[in-house]
């Protein structure tokens, strides 16, 4: 599949499966139900959505049901496309009429060119990947913009629970130790030294404790953390 970097693309192939791949288990929908029965972004992929130019390019990674692309054309004429493994997030992307390859992320993103999108989205997914440094660096090779979403490992109550000899268990990590797709959590000054030295130019920064955006002590207080950064190749 090629995509120009001046004219819409076509909807992707699906590509071949390969299993194992990273897993983010349970994750909400990315859209929920009003009261008046019409749908509403996730706080988080709102707040992704409020980054994002109209009539961009975007790729979303770990698409899950492909609300956020969904929302993005209808209510900023962008062009997107998603990438995803799961078979019934598949099913439900292109539901929505979201064009999705299925594909484990973690063989890369080859399939797309230099600063090919606006924008790269990767949504509760970096902590499931086995090579985190490398599907940074493809995100700031394929678009001159990034997101990434992760939970915060420095939420204060993870701290009391080791201190009593446990892993956590929260709602943003709902799993025991042993059936956890986490296999790398960090703190958002963790991802910020991290991001420093991929020479990644973080420009926002937003945090949430469930559905309320924290904005006081959020190293602390969040379970959810959201970056958006530049790719060194871009323009700052």
């Amino acid at each position: 599949m090629t995509m120009s970097h001046d004219k819409k693309p076509a909807a992707p192939r699906a590509g071949t499966v390969s299993r194992p791949g990273p897993s983010r288990g349970p994750v909400r929908p990315g859209s929920e139900q009003k009261p008046d029965g019409t749908d509403a972004l996730r706080p988080d992929l709102a707040r992704i959505a409020s980054w994002i130019q109209p009539q961009s390019r975007v790729l979303d990674l770990g698409c899950g049901d492909g609300a956020l692309l969904a929302y993005l054309r209808d209510h900023k004429s962008v062009v997107g496309a998603g990438v995803e493994l799961d078979d019934e997030h598949v099913i439900a992307s292109v539901r929505r009429g979201v064009p999705v390859i299925q594909q484990n992320l973690e063989n890369g993103l080859a399939l797309f060119g230099d600063q090919q999108f606006d924008t790269v989205v990767l949504s509760q997914t970096l902590q499931s990947m086995h090579h985190t440094e490398h599907i940074l660096r493809e995100m700031a090779r394929v678009a001159r913009s990034g997101v990434v979403s992760f939970p915060n490992f420095g939420y204060w109550p993870h701290g009391w629970s080791i201190l009593f000899g446990r892993m956590p268990v929260t709602g943003e990590m709902p799993y025991q130790w042993y059936d956890t797709p986490n296999i790398h959590l960090c703190t958002l000054r963790d991802f910020e030294n991290l991001a420093r030295s991929l020479d990644l130019h973080i420009t926002d920064l937003a945090t949430f404790n469930v559905d309320r955006e924290v904005k006081f002590l959020p190293g602390w207080r969040s379970t959810l953390a959201v970056y958006r950064f530049e790719s060194p190749r871009g323009p700052h």
